[in-house]
Formats: C-alpha cells, sequence, structure tokens
C-alpha cells in the first residue's frame, strides 16, 4: 500500500515511525524544505519528495500540513479517488471536502504526541459513506502508533482534542510544578526530576495493570489525617479538580473557535 503524505513535521514523523516499525508501507513524504526529507528518508527509510506524484484510488494520502495551510498546499492536488486522512485540527470533513474538489473518501484524525515513541492515543471520525475497508486502513496505520478510539460523532475531534490532544501538555505541566515542589523541599534539581517522573511512572504503571478505578486507587494510599490527606485536602480545597475540568473545556472552545475561523 502506497501513503504519502503531505507534510513531513513532528506529527507526521511521529506516524511514519510508527508504520516504519511494524513494515509493510510503501511511505513517502512530500515536504519542500530539504533538510527534513533527507532527515526522515534517512532515519525510516522511506521515499521522500517536494512534489506529490499522481494519485490513483488505491493510494493513501495524509493531509499533514498546518490547517492554515492546507487550502494552499491542496490548491493543485488531484486526488483520484485516494483514501484521505486529515490530522489537522479544525478542519471538518465539509471543509476538506470543498478544498478537494468535493472528494468523498475523508477521515478526521486527532493523534497526539506520545505517538512518537508508540503510546500515543488516537480519536478517528469518519461519516457514513465510509466503509469498513477505509475504516480498517485508517485504525491499522494509526494503531502503528498506540491505541485508536473511533468518534461517533465529527464534534468528537473538537472534544478529544482537548483531553488527550493537548493531555500530555497538562501531565507535564503537573510533573514540572511536582518538581519544584521538590526543589523547594531541599532536592537537587536532578533529584527532583527522578522523584516527579519516577513517581508518575510507577502511579501509572500501577492504575493499567491493576484496573482500579482512578478515586479508588487515590482512597487506597490516603489514610485520614495523614501525609497523602493533608496534600489532597489543599487540592480539594482549592478545588483542583474543577480547574482541570474547566481547563479541558477551555481547551475544547478554542478548537472549535478554531474550526469557524478556518472555514472558507
Amino acid at each position: 500500500m502506497s501513503v504519502y503524505f503531505l507534510g513531513g513535521g513532528n506529527m507526521a514523523s511521529a506516524i511514519v515511525a510508527g508504520m516504519s516499525r511494524q513494515g509493510g508501507y510503501d511511505i513517502t513524504v512530500i515536504d519542500r524544505n530539504q533538510e527534513k526529507r533527507e532527515h526522515l528518508s534517512s532515519c525510516y527509510r522511506i521515499h521522500s519528495s517536494d512534489k506529490l506524484p499522481e494519485l490513483t484510488a488505491a493510494d493513501v494520502l495524509v493531509l499533514a500540513v498546518k490547517p492554515q495551510d492546507i487550502q494552499q498546499a491542496t490548491a493543485d492536488i488531484k486526488v483520484n479517488g485516494a483514501l484521505v486522512l486529515s490530522i489537522a485540527a479544525g478542519l471538518t470533513v465539509d471543509i476538506l471536502r470543498q478544498f478537494l474538489g468535493n472528494h468523498q473518501r475523508i477521515i478526521r484524525i486527532m493523534p497526539n504526541t506520545p505517538c512518537q515513541i508508540g503510546l500515543g492515543i488516537s480519536g478517528l471520525f469518519a461519516p457514513a459513506n465510509i466503509d469498513a475497508a477505509d475504516r480498517a486502513v485508517a485504525e491499522n496505520i494509526m494503531r502503528t502508533t498506540g491505541d485508536v478510539v473511533w468518534l461517533e460523532e465529527e464534534s468528537g475531534i473538537n472534544r478529544i482534542a482537548g483531553i488527550s490532544g493537548s493531555g500530555p501538555a497538562y501531565v507535564f505541566y503537573f510533573l514540572n510544578a511536582l518538581q519544584q515542589a521538590a526543589i523547594q523541599q531541599g532536592f537537587s534539581a536532578e533529584e527532583a526530576y527522578l522523584l516527579s517522573l519516577g513517581t508518575f511512572k510507577g502511579a501509572v504503571s500501577l492504575a493499567q495493570q491493576s484496573g482500579i478505578e482512578f478515586v479508588q486507587l487515590q482512597k487506597n494510599v490516603t489514610s485520614k489525617g495523614g501525609t497523602t490527606f493533608a496534600a489532597t485536602s489543599v487540592f480539594e480545597q482549592h478545588q483542583l479538580t474543577q480547574v482541570v475540568v474547566d481547563g479541558v473545556a477551555a481547551s475544547v472552545a478554542r478548537a472549535e473557535e478554531m474550526q469557524k475561523q478556518l472555514a472558507p
């Protein structure tokens, strides 16, 4: 199967890395930057070019340029029935159809940065006209980078952008806060880094392996009147859960706003 990436940025590189690890794909990255093309070709042993070749219905085209650049980037492209996968935020299927001459075989994908190491999670949306075979192609490609979740409504793309799409940044934010707290308690920056990262890695692995609800796991390490209770009481006093909920809502609202701004 021939898969063409229009754009060779970080997320495209992450997906290419996953596909290359698994094998079985004929991959070509299209990018104007020669240095980027050479780097990708060298790292993943794929093809690269500054120009998209003529497509066929058996090909897959992944739109991986910035959302605001897609209209210009696709202006001269003849899709010729190829399956189009878009990882561009804010561009709905209807908008993409306008850019691609009313082309119908389009699936939207919202990946996240842990795709770079095969631990990503991606939301996928396919309109009703997309058949099972095309869905399988999209799912198989994204499973090379981690887990996938199919969304029943296209609006789910914006919602998943606010949770798993932006979510790694929330984790990094909390990791940094825990590191700063450790430094204030007298640990060196290196020690604080190891303590913060090790705590998070262990907690995530425990949650994954145990299958116990997050709330119950928290209760299991929180004795009333103990040290953990003292910390979580402060979190509750400042309504940390609500702060996170509000932050996600703001992210989703921004995704919806961007969608309106990108509409032609």
